[in-house]
């Protein structure tokens, strides 16, 4: 079997993570920026994380001989302090051209604010402005539904953002068909609390099908599974699909969305 794990927080992760990976058929891993578990202080803080997602990880990736791609952001977490988040973007595009970043995320909503709004259209301008693929987080559990209907109106609302060339993640069985109905791409997230189960996401896949949905784990420093899109494959086959469905879900649609960047090469 072979798979793209499209989202996962690898700098959270040991060496032997990688590994158990690269033995289950990983082909790639994808990082998107994210919350360290607390508010980063300073924009310095920000360049040391931007030159650690763009120098540091792929190498120690390719020691197992995996190929590590990232996305850089500032996090909606970290959002709220206005100047701080205007100090981060005036960061980002120094690192735009390093060869391993495919474009801007995980960016978002956590609470749904006036100030995490402002900074997404930021974001989504950066992005914009640079012509690069955006990886979209959605708000969890009674946020969601209302923080996506805001994050798609935000990305619509620029008429630059082609939806064909933004993912947006974490979605649940009431957000995955207002997704794909915009054009968008679905992420759905194999995380064993707040997100969705191998039996669930399967689920959904069967409801709305293959076109425009990746699956991913998002391991990150908390409760998470860095094999949990191969071990989905397990439910896929327990329910009588081939081997072309399990393919087309775990490799051939993560490689379809991220070759969208001419950096995305394996």
């Amino acid at each position: 079997m072979r798979y793209i794990e499209p989202h996962g927080h690898m700098v959270s992760r040991t060496t032997d993570d990688y590994l158990a990976m690269v033995t289950a058929g990983c082909a790639a891993v994808c990082e998107p920026a994210f919350w360290a578990g607390y508010d980063r202080r300073s924009a310095e803080g920000f360049f040391d994380y931007f030159s650690q997602l763009t120098d540091y990880e792929p190498r120690r990736a390719a020691k197992f001989g995996l190929p590590h791609f990232s996305w850089l952001c500032l996090n909606p977490k970290e959002s709220e302090d206005l100047q701080l988040a205007e100090d981060v973007l005036a960061l980002i595009p120094e690192f735009i051209d390093r060869p391993n970043v495919l474009g801007i995320g995980e960016i978002g909503l956590n609470k749904n604010t006036r100030n995490e709004l402002k900074i997404l259209e930021r974001h989504i301008d950066l992005a914009a402005s640079h012509e690069q693929l955006i990886l979209v987080h959605t708000p969890h559990l009674e946020d969601k539904l209302k923080g996506t209907r805001l994050i798609i109106d935000a990305l619509l609302n620029d008429k630059r953002i082609d939806p064909g060339r933004v993912i947006i993640d974490h979605v649940e069985e009431h957000t995955a068909q207002l997704v794909l109905d915009q054009g968008f791409w679905a992420g759905i997230t194999l995380y064993p609390e707040s997100k969705c189960t191998p039996p669930r996401a399967v689920d959904m896949l069967e409801m709305h099908g293959t076109e425009r949905i990746w699956l991913n784990c998002a391991c990150d420093w908390g409760v998470s599974d860095p094999l949990a899109v191969p071990k989905t494959a397990i439910e896929m086959r327990r329910r009588g699909r081939d081997a072309e469905f399990i393919d087309q879900v775990l490799y051939q649609n993560p490689h379809q969305f991220l070759s969208q960047s001419p950096k995305f090469t394996l």
